[in-house]
């Protein structure tokens, strides 16, 4: 299996709408409620092309990421992948790999995670994440390899 990434375009924009709905869409109906209209606008507003990659499995998009530097660490946004990606070690791989990258650069990774997703939290927790404190309805965690 080749994981790839590529950056995202202005043509990727539904692809990244229909991939957040069917990745995280029953997580996102549990807290908020699903509304389509509401769901378009939020991506809307936070759709990056220039901050966002498409992450390809055998040349085939399969799902998305946003990692950004904030002062001193790296903060991963969003990684989401299609059902049918889940459970492959391809989120696995990309979060290993950003765990080398910020541990090489002396930062720490962050990310937050929806409480209801437990799936999440205990694929974060096996990586080595730490919770670091929870609020309203996310947990933030930290990966800290290297003092």
């Amino acid at each position: 299996m080749r994981v790839a990434l590529r950056p995202a375009t202005e043509g990727d924009r539904e692809f990244c709408f229909r991939l957040h709905e069917a990745a995280m869409g029953a997580y996102v109906a549990a807290v908020w409620g699903w509304d389509e209209r509401e769901q378009r606008a939020y991506h809307d507003r936070g759709f990056a092309p220039g901050r966002w990659q498409v992450v390809t499995v055998d040349g085939t998009d399969a799902g998305m990421l946003s990692v950004e530097q904030r002062d001193g660490s790296l903060y991963l946004g969003r990684i989401e992948l299609l059902p049918e990606f889940q459970g492959r070690g391809v989120g696995s791989g990309l979060i290993t790999d950003l765990i080398a990258d910020a541990d090489r650069r002396g930062f720490a990774l962050e990310l937050d995670v929806l409480a209801v997703n437990t799936r999440a939290y205990k694929l974060y927790r096996r990586l080595g994440f730490r919770e670091v404190r929870r609020r309203d309805r996310k947990i933030a965690m930290r990966y800290r390899g290297t003092p």
